[in-house]
C-alpha cells in the first residue's frame, strides 16, 4: 500500500523545512491554521508559499460559507497556480451540500480537495461529483472539535 503524507498548518518556514527534505508530498492548509499562524494577508501568503513548492500539490480553502461565493473564490484560488488544489467544505455551516459547486468546479478542471466530510453518504456523493478526468489527489476527512471556528467566522477574508 503506498502512503502519501501530506503537511497541515500554516507556517511558511516549517512548511519549506518539511518540502526541502522530502518529507511530504503536498501541503494543506486551512482558515483556522492560517489565523492560529498569524496569516492576515491570504493571498500574499499563498503566493509566498507557492513562489517556493511549485512541484507538489498545495491546498487552499475557501473562506465563504455560501456557495455562490465559494465558486468565485475557488476560481481565483485555482488559478494561482498548477500544483493548487481548492479546497471546498463538503457542506456549508447550514447544512448545505457542495456536491454541485465540486461537480462544476471539476467539470472545469479545478482540481479540488475536499474536506469535513463525516458520513459515508458524504463520501460517496462527492466521490460521484468529482469529474473523471480531473486530476485526484485525494479525498480528505476529518473531525472538527466543536469548539473550532467555522470559515464564515474566521475574521479575514480573501
Amino acid at each position: 500500500m503506498a502512503i502519501k503524507v501530506f503537511a497541515d498548518g500554516a507556517n511558511l518556514e516549517g512548511m519549506l523545512d518539511m518540502y526541502e527534505n522530502g518529507n511530504v508530498q503536498g501541503f494543506t492548509t486551512n482558515p483556522s491554521l492560517m489565523k492560529k499562524g498569524g496569516v492576515t494577508d491570504y493571498r500574499a501568503f499563498a503566493k509566498e508559499v507557492l513562489a517556493h513548492i511549485t512541484d507538489v500539490s498545495v491546498s487552499f480553502e475557501v473562506f465563504a460559507d455560501d456557495v455562490e461565493t465559494m465558486e468565485v473564490e475557488a476560481r481565483e484560488i485555482a488559478a494561482w497556480a498548477e500544483n493548487v488544489y481548492v479546497k471546498i467544505p463538503c457542506v456549508t455551516t447550514k447544512g448545505e451540500s457542495t456536491a454541485e459547486l465540486v461537480r462544476k468546479l471539476s467539470a472545469d478542471g479545478i482540481k479540488v480537495n475536499v474536506t469535513t466530510i463525516f458520513t459515508p453518504k458524504q463520501v460517496d456523493e462527492m466521490v460521484e461529483a468529482v469529474d473523471a478526468e480531473t486530476p485526484r489527489r485525494r479525498l480528505s476527512s476529518r473531525s472538527l472539535p466543536a469548539a473550532s471556528p467555522t470559515p464564515a467566522s474566521i475574521p479575514f477574508r480573501l
